[in-house]
């Protein structure tokens, strides 16, 4: 008996990454229904992130579908940059380091959207690409 319940922390542990591994994967399954009506698309455990034409599209993934979800045009995107916690990424020289990283998005109407990424270098790539996208923004 006593052998039962040195076993049963284990079980435990196992049944809850189970959970866990069957959690993300409804999630990317959603992602890839909602991603296909987008040009290109990004999912990370924090936000899934999509372009259609001129429109950026993010919200929070979960296993129905993303919640929260956000739109802005393009063309209203004055500003591009990549935070890592309060400090500012350069776009051209990005750190090595892969951490939590924010796209910092600055609108006409002087708001600024925040889309969480779990990897810097993910961050950095979608902010080249979008000032691909917006050659009058200033980065």
């Amino acid at each position: 008996m006593e052998r039962g319940l040195l076993w049963l922390p284990l079980l435990a542990l196992f049944i809850g990454l189970a959970w866990a591994g069957w959690n993300e994967y409804q999630k990317l399954e959603a992602y890839k229904v909602w991603a296909e009506a987008f040009d290109h698309a990004k999912y990370d455990i924090y936000a899934v992130l999509g372009v259609k034409e001129q429109h950026l599209t993010w919200g929070v993934p979960t296993r129905k579908g993303p919640i929260d979800l956000h739109s802005i045009a393009l063309r209203d995107v004055q500003q591009i940059g990549v935070m890592m916690g309060e400090a500012s990424i350069d776009l051209n020289d990005p750190p090595s380091e892969d951490k939590k990283a924010t796209l910092s998005l600055g609108l006409q109407n002087d708001a600024i959207c925040n889309i969480p990424f779990t990897q810097l270098d993910l961050a950095v790539q979608w902010a080249q690409f979008l000032i691909r996208e917006c050659p009058w923004v200033n980065s």
